[in-house]
């Protein structure tokens, strides 16, 4: 009788990591997947899918490429963690780590280059709002997210409601020949409690009159104002969110950085032939032995 010595000098990989990083990887790859599915639905619905050229016809952003960013990052950052845990394969590991950590490095520059140029960022967002504010009426998706803002910040425009003069449909030239010249769209307007159903014309000719008669009718605040109000009142609340995920991401970031540890060790320690055929969960296989002997059969079980 052969028998091939096998040394095991204790190396394992936990399977609690193991497990653990799978799990929590496989709810993102399945988010990922649902953020996707629900943005390619809007955009089949939209005709973009039969007609990809029309993605830059758009003046404004369309509020779809949240979900296929978001979707398709979370997608492949689920999935190469999800398999790297499963199959415990260290490239897969490693893309993850170093993708995750990328993502986190671009936060973190992010929130310190909008620290430092506050000015700048606000000009931004000024030249973004009335950028948008021109392509109102070109997108229902672009237009239901307008009129969420509006709302939900209590604000009109960028700066105030003369800021719809750059949507063609609202403006007050005399050669707009729109019903809503002059107007701005309802979700600028002051919400009556007794109204139970919405009144989308509330808002029409409302720019004609006075300042103060405005008021009565319409909100007169800009939403980039509004907006570093509700910032600045929720301060705490939207840094503990920032937090948890950068918490979030190097606890990943760990996790499977100790997988690849753990796996290296094992492969380091477990002297076989053929290591591709096992898992290594837990501790190195039994060793296989060859035998010559008439009648003996050897079962080998992989462990993991």
């Amino acid at each position: 009788m052969t028998r091939k010595h096998h040394h095991f000098k204790g190396a394992e990989v936990s399977c609690c990591v193991k497990y653990f990083l799978f799990g929590f990887n496989i709810i993102f790859w399945l988010l990922g997947a649902a953020f996707l599915a629900i943005g390619l639905w809007a955009w089949a619905e939209k005709g973009v899918l039969s007609n990809l050229s029309s993605i830059t016809d758009l003046g404004g952003f369309d509020p779809v490429w949240l979900f296929i960013v978001v979707g398709g990052v979370m997608f492949v950052l689920g999935f190469a963690g999800c398999i790297g845990a499963l199959r415990e394969n260290t490239f897969l590991l490693k893309f993850f780590s170093v993708f995750l950590g990328l993502i986190f490095f671009l936060e973190l520059t992010a929130g310190i280059l909008a620290f430092v140029f506050k000015d700048w960022i606000k000009d931004q967002l000024n030249f973004f709002i009335n950028n948008n504010v021109k392509a109102y009426r070109d997108d229902i998706d672009l237009q239901n997210l307008i009129d969420f803002a509006q709302e939900y910040w209590s604000c009109c425009g960028a700066h105030g409601p003369d800021d719809w003069n750059l949507n063609i449909y609202f403006n007050c030239t005399d050669k707009n020949p729109s019903r809503e010249r002059c107007g701005v769209p309802f979700s600028c307007c002051v919400k009556d409690p007794a109204e139970d159903v919405i009144n989308t014309q509330c808002g029409y000719d409302v720019r004609l009159q006075g300042e103060l008669n405005r008021q009565k009718y319409i909100y007169t605040k800009g939403c980039v104002g509004q907006f570093e109000k509700w910032l600045q009142d929720n301060l705490i609340i939207v840094a503990g969110i920032f937090v948890g995920i950068a918490l979030l991401q190097i606890f990943g970031i760990c996790l499977a950085q100790n997988l690849v540890s753990d796996v290296k060790a094992v492969k380091a320690n477990c002297d076989i032939s053929d290591f591709s055929l096992f898992s290594i969960c837990h501790f190195c296989p039994p060793p296989p032995l060859n035998t010559s002997g008439p009648g003996q059969k050897y079962v080998l079980s992989a462990i993991g």
